[in-house]
């Protein structure tokens, strides 16, 4: 008897806990909303435009994208903040003009490329008929 009481009681008190790990539908939206504004703020700071950002960034909100990029963009207007381009690790970062290549040395570019060669005119003797 005491057990019919205690659950409904058990039940009610758990229903409102997070405790549980199931997030409410309203948590869900604000974390997606979060998330895409700070997406959008970093590619303002980037310096990308908003339509690149849309095209890295597929599966975010794109009304939340474009709040964080504009809220960026005003705020680096009103602190004269420059746009920090991305360096990423694959790709060298660029070189200054003092750094560069000595003239004495000669650049792979100024090689002529062999031409290659084109098939069933090889040096052999025998030809596919």
């Amino acid at each position: 008897m005491r057990f019919l009481l205690a659950a409904p009681l058990l039940v009610a008190a758990l229903s409102g806990c997070d405790a549980l790990g199931i997030d409410s539908p309203e948590k869900v939206a604000a974390v997606r909303e979060a998330d895409g504004k700070a997406i959008g703020g970093a590619c303002r700071h980037a310096g990308r435009a908003i339509e690149d950002c849309y095209a890295l960034n597929k599966k975010a909100d794109r009304a939340a994208v474009f709040a964080g990029w504009r809220e960026m963009n005003d705020y680096m207007r009103e602190n004269k903040i420059d746009e920090v381009r991305p360096q990423l690790a694959g790709q060298p970062a660029a070189v200054p003009a003092t750094a560069a290549a000595p003239a004495d040395e000669e650049a792979p570019a100024d090689k002529p490329k062999a031409k290659p060669a084109e098939p069933g005119k090889g040096k052999g003797k025998h030809r596919d008929a």
